[in-house]
């Protein structure tokens, strides 16, 4: 399990500020204007349709004017939603816009294409370009991002998505074919994509990048920030970045979900020092191999990470580079030089970006890192290796698997009440606790059949003492739609110096007619100092693209909470609280903390995790005073 807590971005004495930079001088890119053209490439042939209507109808607030041409790739689906969108009928299918003041002039009916195919996207990219030729140009592809697996998916054409191969081949050929030689800017309005993989991969198409380390709200971004290079021609591409950044923040503040957003803007031109300070970092770490593993692992355990789920098999592992970097560059001596570099170069990269409250502290590039190899997607070795992380990975993953001896915990654990809740504390022998990395605590009923029903987990503690411990405040959450109370699991995890916490809800998804909907996750951001919580999102699994996209549930509809039950033998299943469900009516919904009645027999269990996905674990069951 991994935690967010804001990591310190000091490497011995030195600071790194991790702010926004402004661009070189010897940058063209910073100094240059002129006019524009932006090229929008709308996979809105999915469940996010209805809310790529609207930023069209935002980009058509601006319209193209002297000056700024706005063109878009705007491909449709049958069943989300048949408003009509800037004085066109609803449509099923790809069509090609010029976009003007609040209007829309078809230029190519396309019919049924796929956005997945990196031929559609080359053939919209010279089209654009060679019929609406200008100073600057910029390409925004639109739709469900998974970070280094790529973008895209169009559900007429079963889920396809474009890889991170797929949008350079769609990219590249679409320049040559117009005669460019790269992009102003390249922006994703998709989650997830602000990584080091997609930076690194499309750098020579591009100038600039603007793109979300975090799942993105559902309204994405506001276009109505294109009107920044719509005056006089003056603004440069770090302006219109800096304008989609601040549109991006100002709205999703309107709308109440800015507590989880990142957005930052990549320099591009300065990816190739960010790859030579990786492979240098990377080096030094493979090259001492046998002392990293524990440090490793404990850092990772307390990076930020985005995309996060209860459930392993649905979490992105992301996580932020540069405060992962700078976490082991302290306790690394060895490193440190090479952990400082790194940080200097993603700091000159990341020219200007945004993060909420349960974000602080997010730096504007993720790298993938599971924090073992069974969760390790094997289709990652396809993407090229020049910050030779896959040979870091490899390294790391294969010390795990060297460990001779698991974590041994005395089971013999302490439980305490106090004004607090409960205390669980176990204790490791000392020849093992030196390769843990991470530590969590569940908790839950105690059935009449011996199974447990699992109720929520959160982050425990790793002593200097040969000790971990975690505490229970003897709450429970429940939903309610005013018909039905229901409780559900919580995975909680956050910052302790902040005192900001993320709790994601799982939950399942169905129709009236009970046709199965999809895998929900609901994630509230909550101050635990006020009880106050600052948003809520839902968000849909995609098991296609393998990541989650914020999602409006029918209210007409039904959603079921899941909770985690462990039979006596072991065996673990999640399954739904109930036959009936709650209607989903978000706004309606009450969630509420109640706590644990008298006398209920409560089941803590205390687990701890090595550097190489080991685990052990002491439980103890004992009754609620």
């Amino acid at each position: 399990m991994r935690t967010r807590p804001l990591a310190l971005i000091t490497a011995l004495g030195l600071v790194t500020a991790l702010a926004a930079c402004s661009a070189s001088p010897e940058d063209p890119a910073a100094d240059a204007s002129g006019s524009w053209t932006i090229l929008t490439y709308s996979i809105a042939d999915t469940n996010l349709e209805e809310y790529m209507m609207t930023d069209l109808e935002e980009i058509g607030d601006v319209g193209t004017q002297k000056g700024l041409n706005l063109v878009a790739l705007v491909d449709r689906a049958a069943d989300y939603t048949d408003e009509g969108v800037l004085g066109l009928d609803d449509w099923v299918g790809a069509k090609v816009l010029e976009i003007g003041q609040n209007s829309a002039t078809v230029l190519d009916d396309k019919g049924d294409v796929n956005t997945g195919d990196p031929a559609v996207l080359a053939d919209f990219v010279s089209y654009g370009i060679q019929n609406y030729p200008a100073d600057h140009y910029a390409l925004v592809v639109s739709d469900h991002g998974a970070s280094w697996p790529g973008v895209g998916d169009d559900e007429s054409s079963d889920g396809d998505s474009l890889t991170l191969a797929e949008l350079g081949e769609g990219i590249s050929d679409g320049l040559a074919a117009a005669g460019l030689a790269k992009l102003d800017l390249l922006g994703f309005d998709a989650c997830l994509m602000a990584t080091y993989e997609v930076a690194s991969s499309l750098a020579p198409y591009a100038d600039r990048m603007v793109a979300s380390q975090e799942l993105e709200p559902g309204h994405g971004w506001d276009y109505r920030a294109f009107d920044a290079v719509a005056d006089d021609g003056s603004a440069t591409v770090d302006e219109l970045a800096s304008s989609i950044i601040d549109g991006f923040e100002a709205q999703a503040k309107d709308e109440g979900d800015d507590a989880e957003i990142t957005l930052a803007e990549i320099d591009l031109t300065q990816m190739g020092a960010v790859d030579a300070a990786l492979k240098a970092f990377t080096d030094v770490l493979v090259d001492n191999a046998a002392g990293i593993g524990p440090t490793v692992g404990r850092s990772l355990a307390q990076t930020l990470g985005f995309g996060q789920s209860p459930d392993p098999d649905q979490d992105s592992f992301m996580t932020d580079l540069s405060i992962f970097t700078s976490q082991v560059g302290v306790d690394l001596l060895f490193a440190a030089d090479a952990a400082d570099d790194l940080t200097r170069a993603i700091n000159d990269a990341v020219l200007d970006r945004v993060d909420g409250q349960a974000t602080k502290g997010a730096t504007g590039l993720s790298i993938y890192f599971p924090p073992s190899e069974p969760y390790f997607d094997e289709a990652y070795r396809e993407l090229p290796n020049s910050g030779g992380w896959i040979d870091f990975l490899n390294t790391y993953y294969g010390k795990g698997g060297e460990i001779a001896q698991g974590p041994v915990i005395d089971q013999n654990a302490t439980v305490e009440f106090g004004d607090d809740g409960v205390t669980i504390t176990g204790f490791f022998d000392p020849d093992t606790a030196a390769n843990l990395a991470s530590a969590f605590i569940r908790y839950g009923t105690v059935e009449d059949d011996g199974s447990v029903t699992f109720l929520g987990e959160e982050d425990a503690f790793l002593g200097d003492d040969g000790s971990a411990s975690g505490t229970y405040d003897l709450t429970h959450l429940s939903l309610s739609d005013g018909y039905d109370t229901m409780d559900a699991y919580l995975s909680l995890y956050g910052d302790y110096d902040t005192g900001i916490f993320t709790a994601d809800v799982p939950l399942s998804y169905y129709s009236p007619d009970d046709a199965y909907g999809g895998d929900l996750l609901l994630s509230a951001v909550v101050d635990s100092a006020t009880g106050d919580t600052i948003s809520t999102t839902y968000y849909i699994y995609n098991e296609k693209t393998g990541t989650y996209g914020e999602f409006s549930p029918k209210p007409d509809w039904i959603i079921v909470p899941q909770v985690l039950s462990v039979m006596p033998d072991g065996t673990e299943q999640w399954y739904l609280t109930s036959d009936v469900g709650l209607y989903a009516d978000v706004d309606s919904l009450v969630y509420d903390f109640p706590a644990l009645a008298s006398g209920t027999r409560l089941y803590l269990q205390l687990v701890v995790t090595d550097f190489g996905g080991n685990r052990a674990s002491v439980a103890a069951t004992v009754t609620v005073p």
